[in-house]
């Protein structure tokens, strides 16, 4: 079949309307695609589309988008079919997209793009198009393996500087008269999911909703406590999932299909499963459309919390599911990650994170420290590959998390990244990159699944970040570091009874994003007053560094428990091969102290300033120089920085002619083809957009309260708008009882102005 270009063709005047973009690669005689492997119309099979001549079609609205970041119009009747033909899916997938035209010189032309845009999607059951993968949001990441990369491009550097706000949704959350009065209104961290035009997200208090994506009117709401007396428990909430699928007795118990369900877990450790349409409860779905997650790995433990902040993972027709644990006391529930069959809620394996007689990993607990084990649990976000059926679980540190006399050894499957067989949750490697946890350094934030180019070919990695503010990066079917981890000699602890591990890996590549020690050369010069509040507290503590063992006099361990990253994770750009990283430049101090015999931790950890303190003055401004948080851009082909810019500002140093400290965030990013990177997440209120190859900030805009969530983007079909949503609830970490954070309960969407 002869090879035929963009800007052939055009020379022949044979596009009308349309336009096919010239950046093409030969496509060689010996690799043209097999006929067996060609999948028709609903039934096309495609994990991973990576499309550069033509980076998204609408064959419903008749739009292509292409590589310089215009929409071009194509009527309708041009476009007959699309194909998606895969080859070479072992090492490399590749897949070009096949246009049959109406109109006779146009039959048969076959453009080959070459492969950029990389959305691991599963369409094998008919269930989506890529059009609705790449116009939607239909999983936290985008897609389930996290890159949170969006291929729409309307919205671009050369115009979003014109973005207006286009509606406001109030959860009315924080005036609930049945909310608790004690303590603070936690974080509205939702990310929206976007699904045949309606976003569904969750509350802190446990509540589902759903909205007219482009106009926010409400369409649902699903309280699975509307009808309980008394203080209601309420807790941050990052988000659902949405299942699709074919049954045989659907969500509302009918005989139809398709089945679509949404599903999210509540405060007191329920899965619901919902009607996508309607809000209601799945009927066949557990007992009520609810499963009790409790049931199983909470058993002994009645009062013990268990909790679920973040969405469950899904693979075909498999729900699966961590748990928030409790950090002290060292014994309770387990952390084992399940998986539950979306249509009637039955369990169909477990892992156990904590390995019992027999498991891999057992030896690395001594003697029966491993008994009854709390924490080492999946309380962030997995990923999915969808391709190669792995889940990947980012797991927690054994509880308790900063005295580990009782659990002596390395501790598997603590702090380890988990690749498992997605249909048996068989493991098929681990990496533990902390041993013997004493710090609270969790793995926080899911794990992306992203394309790293090497000796010309590409390699299916995992990119994982980290509160220590590094960055490991695997080939994510072996879990062989694609850049060398060393691991090096840290200080031994000298709190008796502990018997801290010796050493800790340290990635060669990429650099750390955070500082990993403080000097007293680096204290803050900012304000004479922070300066002079921060040598009086924290002086004696200097030098802090990283891996810096806990001990019975105050010390300093930098980065602190607030990271360097935390859940608010990464966003990947294919085309450039950019990782995006928010990080914070903020220590922790604490001390041991020695409690009662017959107390359930022989030491607990704390200080004056409370449990979780901060090396931060009494306005909260951090006591090493800035920048005090930064947005990072890693080019995961060298392993090299290739941008870091201060991220947020104070304002009140601001008006003192102190600009771009850079300050303390959480809520993480998305990249898209439009050229850049959105991120709220800042403690300042403010909603931004950077130039993805600079790092340049492009456009700044003011929230109701500060976004400490991650925002999505979608095409609205009705509107042909490009808009993004982000949660502003404000609240969250950065406050204390003595300076709460601001809190709000808006939803906010933007787009570009006009029809």
């Amino acid at each position: 079949m002869p090879e035929l270009h963009g800007d052939e063709l055009r020379s022949k005047g044979e596009i009308p309307r349309y336009q096919v973009m010239a950046r093409t690669k030969k496509a060689k005689r010996d690799s043209e695609p097999d006929p067996e492997k060609v999948k028709h119309g609903s039934k096309v099979l495609a994990h991973q589309i990576l499309i550069r001549a033509v980076t998204s079609i609408s064959q419903s609205d008749g739009i292509v988008a292409s590589d310089d970041g215009k929409a071009i119009e194509m009527d309708q009747r041009h476009l007959v079919e699309l194909q998606i033909i895969h080859r070479n899916s072992v090492r490399h997938p590749f897949y070009c997209v096949k246009l049959h035209l109406q109109e006779a010189h146009f039959m048969r032309q076959l453009v080959y793009g070459s492969l950029w845009l990389l959305l691991a999607y599963s369409l094998a059951f008919g269930q989506v198009s890529p059009v609705a993968v790449n116009q939607e949001w239909r999983s936290y990441g985008h897609d389930p393996g996290g890159m949170r990369f969006s291929p729409l491009q309307q919205i671009n550097r050369a115009n979003v500087q014109q973005l207006q706000r286009l509606w406001t949704y109030h959860t009315g959350e924080t005036t609930l008269s049945s909310f608790s009065a004690r303590g603070r209104i936690p974080a509205f961290e939702t990310t929206p999911l976007m699904v045949d035009g309606v976003l569904f997200f969750t509350t802190p208090a446990s509540r589902a909703i759903a909205l007219d994506a482009e106009t926010g009117k409400e369409i649902w709401v699903f309280d699975p406590f509307a009808s309980a007396t008394g203080e209601r428990r309420s807790l941050q909430n990052r988000g659902a999932a949405f299942w699709e699928g074919n049954s045989a007795i659907n969500c509302a118990g009918e005989k139809r299909n398709p089945d679509k369900r949404i599903f999210y877990t509540t405060v007191d450790g329920r899965l619901f499963a919902l009607d996508a349409l309607t809000g209601k409860p799945c009927k066949g779905f557990g007992v009520g459309g609810a499963i009790n997650l409790r049931e199983g790995v909470a058993d002994g433990w009645p009062e013990a919390p268990f909790e679920a902040t973040s969405p469950a993972a899904i693979f075909k027709n498999l729900v699966i599911v961590g748990a928030g644990l409790q950090e002290i006391p060292s014994k309770g529930p387990s952390g084992a990650v399940r998986a539950f069959d979306a249509r009637t809620g039955k369990l169909v394996w477990r892992f156990d994170t904590v390995p019992l007689a027999g498991q891999v990993g057992h030896e690395t607990w001594e003697g029966d420290g491993w008994k009854d084990r709390s924490g080492t649990n999946a309380w962030s976000i997995m990923s999915v590959d969808v391709e190669h059926g792995m889940v990947f679980l980012p797991l927690g540190s054994p509880s308790y998390d900063f005295y580990g006399a009782d659990r002596k050894g390395q501790g598997l499957f603590g702090n380890s990244l988990v690749a498992l067989n997605a249909a048996t949750g068989k493991m098929i490697w681990y990496y533990q990159l902390v041993h013997h946890d004493l710090w609270d350094y969790d793995l926080p934030a899911p794990p992306a699944l992203v394309s790293v180019r090497r000796d010309g070919r590409e390699i299916p990695a995992v990119a994982q970040v980290t509160k220590m503010g590094f960055v490991f990066v695997f080939n994510r079917l072996t879990g062989k570091p694609l850049f060398p981890i060393e691991e090096r000699a840290v200080p031994q602890s000298q709190l008796p009874g502990e018997a801290s591990w010796p050493t800790q890996p340290f990635p060669t590549k990429p650099p750390p994003l955070a500082r990993t020690s403080v000097t007293l050369e680096d204290i803050t010069t900012v304000t004479p007053e922070s300066r002079k509040y921060c040598l009086d507290n924290f002086a004696s503590l200097l030098p802090g560094r990283i891996f810096n063992p806990w001990g019975v006099s105050l010390s300093l361990e930098y980065p602190g428990t607030l990271g360097g990253a935390t859940w608010s994770g990464a966003s990947f750009d294919p085309s450039s091969g950019y990782l995006f990283v928010n990080v914070n430049e903020v220590g922790a101090v604490g001390v041991m102290t020695p409690q009662p015999a017959g107390a359930p931790e022989a030491y607990v950890w704390g200080s004056k300033w409370g449990t979780y303190a901060r090396f931060w003055d009494d306005k909260h401004y951090p006591c090493q120089q800035p920048p005090w948080g930064t947005l990072n851009a890693i080019d995961l082909n060298t392993g090299d920085i290739a941008w870091k810019v201060p991220l947020g500002v104070v304002d009140e140093l601001e008006a003192k002619g102190i600009p771009k400290t850079g300050v303390p965030n959480l809520g993480g990013s998305i990249a898209t083809a439009g050229g850049l990177v959105f991120i709220a997440g800042t403690n300042d209120s403010r909603f931004r957009a950077f130039d993805s190859r600079t790092g340049r900030e492009l456009w700044v805009t003011p929230l109701e309260a500060s976004g400490h969530a991650t925002p999505i983007t979608f095409w609205g079909k009705r509107t042909h708008k490009q808009f993004v949503v982000i949660a502003a609830g404000g609240s969250g970490l950065f406050g204390t009882a003595a300076m709460p954070e601001k809190a709000s309960d808006t939803l906010d969407a933007f787009a570009l102005p006009g029809e």
